[in-house]
């Protein structure tokens, strides 16, 4: 078998791929251009051309404190007396409603409303920069990297206000060294409610009566970490925010006259706990200011007039820079809070501050001067609405000065105007804020589509590929590194600099054209050769080959990617598609009359034609294996529509009960429900496993493999099940069982981790399952000898899967031997081996259920039993894909050779996207489980590359276990072919089935037939990523785009890397499998023969 050359072709294919959305996402979700300048105390910003010291001035507070409580939504600070059957996040903190009634001149309580996507770094960036955030940042939520920008910290720091920090650590990675004190808490660990919220606690209060800070920051974590573990509707909740309403008595009963009090949420939460998207519950939380002197004017009709219904984010840092007397950081966009400033003529308290017009001119010429240093920059704001935004701000400058001057009233329309201004300018930067790259995304675009083309000719030529006496890649990689050399070289002369991305750009495509081109010239030799067998492997590319069920169900499904409609329902219309299309397939059959037996022909039974090997009951018995198959699958992919999550655009859909953790279940009757369900289903999975196994007499030798089946596996399902009762047990139940809990809750976790790699590892090292029995014959008489493969010791099982003389090669040297002895009439030797039909199948079928063993880990336990549905469900795949084989086999219409069609392919790749759905996952970014990056590190990470590899495998956990088992495609019909299906004439003794041990007789076949799956897997996934492509390159200014076309673009683009590197790892196993029986075929011919 050509091992080196199938993963060599395999690796550059893939590569292909990955420079393509290397090339796209680099062009598409560019980070927005920042403006590194920074505002300074003697920026003139008042009218007149003097220069003015703003930071000497007397500013309207000395002090302020912010106390951020993490996703602290809008409604958890609403209070309802008449409430009485409140829920666990309802009338829990009092005191801000409180405060605005009892003191609605000291304070105010608004909707604070964050823009997506609303992460923890994001935030932070929104509410202390005053910018408006990308889609990509939010890739770095969990890798902070500092602030660049001007900012609040900064600004406060170079005014030499010492700022105080205390809480999630993600400040001090975002603003390292501009605390004047500082005391970061780990923050990622989203298990632990009470490290961060009491380590601030017992530094608060002490900080707040002493002398040494100006600007105390205190950020909070246990509400959002309440969130993520439990949900809003959970009594962990109620406590975590009954402890947060004393933390803002206590802080209110520290306050100077001189200290402003801000408790804001940075974001909200969804019903889950969970955030990061756009759906009004995650963008709204909570700001609430408060202070002992006044802080709003005493009028009702002067603040009915100004008073906002919602707050955006970003305008707390123009209000907050204002009232401290900083300058506003150069890139704000926000809008200061007119409220909190006095009306043109009017003071609130002793001190002399701003006027809310002389607020708004700051503001509107900080942002001015924002705008034309960006757009200098930049050049990515439209022509014509940047004109129109200077004229307005001329005009309004203009006006504003001429009042200034004179001594009559401004006017209330000159504020509003300013309003209108500060607003077009947002709304204009928000628009066209994402800076795209149109030449890398066409770059990328056309890598990509040649890929697919590639991808596409390997396939359907694979055998002429594998047949190659010169390797088909020499060519393309020696084109790619000259090409790549020349363009670096051009580049260096050029520009004195040389730009990767464009020289992968140029090696990548040139590459693909050369192999394309190399291609077209061996299909030309070929045909010369060997002409008419040569004209059928060129005629693939015609449209009656192209214009298949199949394949067309493949367009439909990448073509309905460009609807935001199909991509929001996506779960249930790729359930539709793999029910459809597995519906043909007997259909097919059916039309083609090979469901049942032929009828009988009396010029066959009269000798006249030769007769065939069909048995009228082994036609019977396909069928109703076919049937029956196709009914388990309808049955899987129904029950599996059961745990599916929603999106937040499906309106009432109800998530599936499923995906909730034990540990957050009230009900103890629903949560030993739950739990026995999916013992029970681990349980099962376990059990199906070994009983394959064990069927197929792989369980009687003693290698590692057979020792991972036997052992590993049921201690894995033991430590799940451990596990699972120890996460749901409440902590507060067994308050002195805590710490014997919590050691658990660490072991159990880390040992099936540990299980689970030496069981991978023993598969990987002795991948054999074969068990070998050797008898000894005596006298001439007897026949000769046999060479069995049988499936177990027991004579039943010997009889069904007898494997007769598998080697012809072996059998005539053993033959051989015992003839060339002089006049011996010795012992001959016969060797039984059981298990070798499947021992191919077998160790690829157990590395697939301990993988999906390993990753069920990192779901919720409820997922158990999708997880079992996602077992059946490949069952019944390969089982109506054995019989369909089988069937076309006995009537003679099989093609030939172990090729698999396009149809189970499609169908297993459908089938990936389907139980990605079906395990709670979405392409959106709150749908993310965050919890598996902390089963088996209950105590957090000391870096990022564990976690984001735990989350990755528990996304992405059907791509990787369709894309390891998608060789069983090519297994199964051997593991399940019935005696003569092959096409073969039976001998005078007869021919049992050979199984798998027909791919050691062709290993040019198998070779070729193994390319040829693995690169039909890898088109079907590369179409999908290339129509997701597309959609957002096409759709880049469409109103969905970043709420639904990006977010699907990323996660295709994710789960091809991960399901490419999956198929090289199910191939790589299988090549490891071939290797190991060729060695244990070289072992066995001497031993025999002697």
């Amino acid at each position: 078998m050509k091992g080196l050359r199938l993963l060599s072709l395999l690796l550059w294919l893939c590569s292909l791929y990955y420079v393509g959305i290397y090339l796209f996402v680099g062009g598409f979700l560019l980070v927005r251009l920042e403006v590194n300048r920074t505002s300074t105390c003697g920026d003139v910003l008042q009218p007149g051309d003097e220069l003015r010291d703003f930071c000497h001035e007397q500013p309207r507070f000395r002090r302020a404190v912010l106390l951020i409580i993490d996703a602290l939504r809008v409604d958890f600070t609403r209070f309802d007396h008449k409430n009485v059957a409140a829920l666990p996040f309802e009338n829990k903190l009092p005191v801000l409603v409180e405060m605005v009634t009892l003191r609605p001149s000291h304070s105010r309580l608004y909707p604070f409303r964050a823009d997506p996507p609303t992460t923890t770094m994001q935030r932070i960036k929104g509410f202390t920069t005053g910018s408006l955030p990308t889609f990509v940042d939010v890739g770095n939520n969990f890798a902070s990297s500092a602030i660049l920008e001007d900012n609040l910290i900064h600004q406060f720091g170079t005014a030499g206000k010492r700022v105080v920090f205390m809480g999630d650590d993600t400040w001090e990675s975002l603003f390292p060294k501009r605390f004047h004190r500082s005391l970061p808490f780990p923050s990622f660990n989203v298990k632990d409610l009470h490290t961060v919220d009491n380590g601030i606690l017992q530094h608060l209060y002490s900080t707040m009566v002493g002398d040494d800070w100006d600007v105390l920051v205190a950020h909070f974590l246990g509400v959002d970490h309440c969130g993520h573990r439990f949900g809003p509707d959970h009594p962990a909740m109620a406590d975590k925010l009954t402890q947060m309403d004393g933390v803002i008595r206590s802080v209110i009963d520290r306050l100077q006259n001189d200290t402003l009090l801000v408790v804001m949420g940075d974001h909200g939460m969804t019903d889950s706990g969970d955030h990061g998207g756009e759906s009004q519950k995650e963008t709204d939380a909570a700001l609430f200011l408060y202070s002992p002197s006044h802080l709003f004017p005493p009028q009702p009709s002067q603040v009915s007039k100004s008073e906002p219904t919602v707050v955006p984010q970003t305008d707390l840092v123009p209000t907050l820079a204002l009232l401290l007397g900083v300058p506003i950081p150069y890139s704000n966009l926000g809008q200061v809070l007119l409220p909190l400033f006095p009306s043109h003529g009017h003071t609130v308290g002793a001190v002399r501050s701003l006027s809310q017009l002389e607020a708004l001119w700051i503001n509107a010429k900080q942002v001015n001067r924002f705008l034309e240093t960006y757009s200098g920059i930049a050049k990515d704001i439209p022509p014509e609405s940047l004109s129109q935004l200077k004229d307005q701000f001329s005009r309004l400058s203009s006006e504003y000065l001429t009042t200034v001057g004179g001594t009559q009233t401004p006017s209330p329309q000159l504020a509003a105007s300013l309003q209108v201004y500060l607003a077009s300018v947002r709304d204009t930067c928000r628009a066209t804020w994402a800076k795209f790259n149109p030449l890398k995304m066409a770059a990328g675009l056309t890598i990509l589509a040649f890929a697919c083309l590639t991808c596409f000719t390997l396939s359907e030529l694979s055998r002429l590929m594998i047949r190659e006496n010169v390797s088909v890649l020499k060519t393309p990689i020696i084109t790619a590194l000259m090409v790549g050399v020349c363009v670096a070289a051009v580049q260096l002369l050029a520009q004195g600099y040389v730009e990767v991305s464009w020289c992968l750009a140029a090696a990548t495509l040139s590459s693909e054209l050369s192999f394309l081109w190399r291609t077209c010239q061996s299909r030309a030799i070929t045909a010369a050769k060997n002409g008419s067998e040569a004209l059928k492997c060129a005629s693939w590319l015609t449209p009656s080959c192209l214009l298949v069920p199949h394949l067309l169900v493949t367009l439909l499904r990448c073509a309905s990617l460009l609807s935001d409609s199909y991509v929001i329902a996506e779960g249930r219309a790729v359930t539709f598609l793999v029910l459809s299309l597995a519906i043909c397939i007997p259909i097919r059959l059916n039309w083609d009359g090979l469901l049942s037996p032929p009828i009988h022909d009396p010029l066959k039974a009269a000798g006249l034609l030769p007769s065939s090997t069909l048995s009228p009951s082994a036609v019977r018995k396909e069928s109703c294996t076919l049937l029956a198959c196709l009914g388990l699958l309808v049955g899987s992919v129904y029950l599996s529509l059961s745990f599916h999550g929603c999106r937040e655009e499906q309106g009432s859909c109800q998530s599936s009960p499923f995906l909730t953790p034990l540990a957050r279940l009230q009900d103890n009757q629903l949560k030993n429900l739950h739990y026995v369900l999916s013992v029970c289903s681990l349980g099962l999975w376990t059990y199906l496993l070994r009983c394959y196994l064990r069927h197929y007499g792989n369980l009687n030798s003693s290698g590692g493999t057979v020792f991972t089946a036997q052992c590993i596996l049921p201690m894995l399902s033991v430590c799940l099940g451990l596990y699972w009762a120890v996460s749901a047990t409440p902590e507060e139940s067994f308050r002195n069982l805590a710490e014997l809990i919590s050691l658990a809750q660490l072991v159990l976790p880390r040992t099936a981790f540990f299980l689970l790699g030496l069981g991978l590892l023993l598969i990987w090292i002795n991948p054999l399952t074969v068990f070998v029995k050797t008898t000894i014959a005596r006298g001439s008489s007897l026949p000769p000898p046999r060479y069995r493969a049988s499936t177990g010791i027991s004579p039943q099982a010997e009889l069904r899967h007898l494997i007769p003389q598998i080697y012809q090669r072996m059998r005539h040297s053993l033959d051989d031997g015992e003839l060339n002895k002089d006049n011996e009439v010795g012992s001959r030797p016969a060797v039984e081996a059981y298990g070798l039909g499947t021992v191919y199948s077998a160790p690829l079928l157990l590395f697939c259920g301990m993988l999906g063993t390993g990753l069920l880990l990192l779901h919720p336990e409820g997922m158990a039993l999708s997880f079992l549905l996602m077992l059946l469900q490949m069952g019944a795949l390969l089982h109506i894909h054995a019989s369909s084989t089988t069937l076309s086999s006995l009537h003679g219409t099989h093609s030939g050779g172990f090729n698999v069609p396009w149809i189970p392919v499609v169908l297993w790749s459908l089938a990936a996207t389907q139980f990605f759905h079906a395990t709670g996952h979405l392409p959106t970014f709150p749908s993310i489980q965050w919890n598996a990056a902390f089963v088996g590190f209950p105590h957090g990470h000391t870096s990022n590359i564990l976690p984001a590899s735990l989350v990755t495998l528990n996304t992405f956990a059907s791509h990787i276990m369709f894309a390891v088992g998608s060789p069983l495609l090519l297994f199964w019909p051997l593991v399940c072919e019935v005696r003569g299906s092959r096409g073969r004439v039976c001998g005078e003794e007869g021919e049992d089935a050979v199984m798998e041990m027909r791919l050691r007789e062709n290993p040019q076949q198998f070779s070729s037939a193994l390319l040829q799956l693995s690169t039909r897997y890898l088109f079907i996934l590369g179409a999908q990523v290339f129509a997701s492509v597309c959609a957002a390159a096409i759709l880049r200014r469409h109103l969905m785009v970043w709420k639904v076309f990006a977010p699907k673009l990323m996660f295709e683009a994710s789960g091809f890397l991960v399901s490419s590197f999956s198929v090289l790892i199910g191939v790589m196993l299988v090549l490891r499998v071939d290797v190991a029986v060729g060695r244990w075929f070289k072992r066995l011919v001497p031993d025999a023969s002697r």
